[in-house]
């Protein structure tokens, strides 16, 4: 349905993206994670034709759209990081202006307007002006606005920054149900739980190359011969995570809050050492949990750092 073969961004000297290949099928839900400058937004943007890449092509349904991009935006929609909207109109005007954009008129404008009203939750707050709406608001006014045409693909590119744990709720909620309706989705996002809830298959992008690609349980295989131990304390500090780093130096170890992360080859028995090294540096540990193998484990290990970095 869409497809990246070999794209490559340079700006000036700078390379963003480097040979980058994709593929999302009628009906998939795609991931897209990496870490802060991975290249992620601008491979969302060439793949919705906002950005000419420098070289290679992307493909929407058996055609170029390098020079002929209106098939795909006909049918696209596009969520942006940050909010598009106007904030001196109501959420009523802002849907109907977009709506226009997409050729939509008459009747049939006013019904789609009021059905995705009612989709996004705003239709109580339908003519009050978007500069009083919260965050969560806006947010969820964003993403109406890229399905008043009914798109056949939406790209989403972290739709729940900055928003309170109620509005990200209800999106993702509806997110997953336009994905159960059918909806081919490609979607980015700094919190894994997000990715893991909503996608059948996830690419990992890491300095403007993919470097993995597959399903979760194919991912985490990738990573099946580790192990987590989640610990929790007191004054569990970082000076205490050098310490097991010197004592485990295949394990990776991160600082999660209050919370102890540490990641090593399932051959090591590490717990008892753990407990010593801890009453030895005056650590009281409360629990100790060893964990299954999870999509952030994959991440780091391929990585080598936390998506939020």
């Amino acid at each position: 349905m869409l497809q990246a073969i070999n794209l490559h961004k340079r700006y000036k000297t700078k390379e963003v993206v480097r040979q980058v290949n994709m593929q999302l099928e009628a009906g998939e839900s795609i991931g897209l994670l990496g870490p802060n400058g991975a290249g992620k937004s601008t491979t969302i943007s060439m793949l919705s034709s906002l950005v000419m890449p420098t070289s290679g092509e992307v493909i929407w349904n058996s055609e170029s759209i390098n020079k002929n991009p209106e098939s795909l935006r006909k049918t696209l929609g596009v969520v942006p990081q940050e909010i598009a909207l106007y904030p001196e109109l109501s959420a009523k005007e802002n849907l109907a202006f977009f709506g226009r954009i997409y050729g939509l008129k008459g009747s049939l404008l006013s019904e789609r307007v009021e059905e995705t009203l009612q989709k996004i939750g705003l239709s109580d707050r339908k003519n009050d002006i978007v500069k009083t709406f919260s965050g969560g608001m806006k947010r969820r006014l964003n993403i109406g606005a890229a399905l008043l045409h009914r798109p056949s693909i939406l790209i989403m590119d972290e739709p729940t920054v900055g928003i309170d744990p109620q509005s990200r709720a209800y999106i993702l909620d509806t997110v997953k149900q336009l994905v159960e309706e059918g909806m081919t989705l490609l979607y980015t996002s700094h919190y894994m739980e997000e990715v893991e809830l909503l996608c059948d298959k996830i690419y990992i992008m890491d300095q403007g190359e993919i470097i993995a690609f597959g399903t979760k349980e194919q991912l985490k295989s990738l990573v099946s011969n580790n192990q987590t131990i989640e610990l929790k304390g007191h004054l569990l500090t970082e000076e205490f995570g050098e310490v097991l780093k010197k004592q485990f130096p295949t394990a990776s170890v991160r600082y999660e809050e209050d919370i102890f992360l540490v990641s090593m080859p399932k051959k090591e028995e590490p717990l008892a050492t753990i407990f010593a090294l801890a009453a030895e540096n005056d650590v009281t540990i409360t629990s100790a949990i060893i964990k299954i193998p999870s999509l952030e484990d994959v991440f780091l290990h391929l990585t080598g750092k936390a998506l939020r970095d």
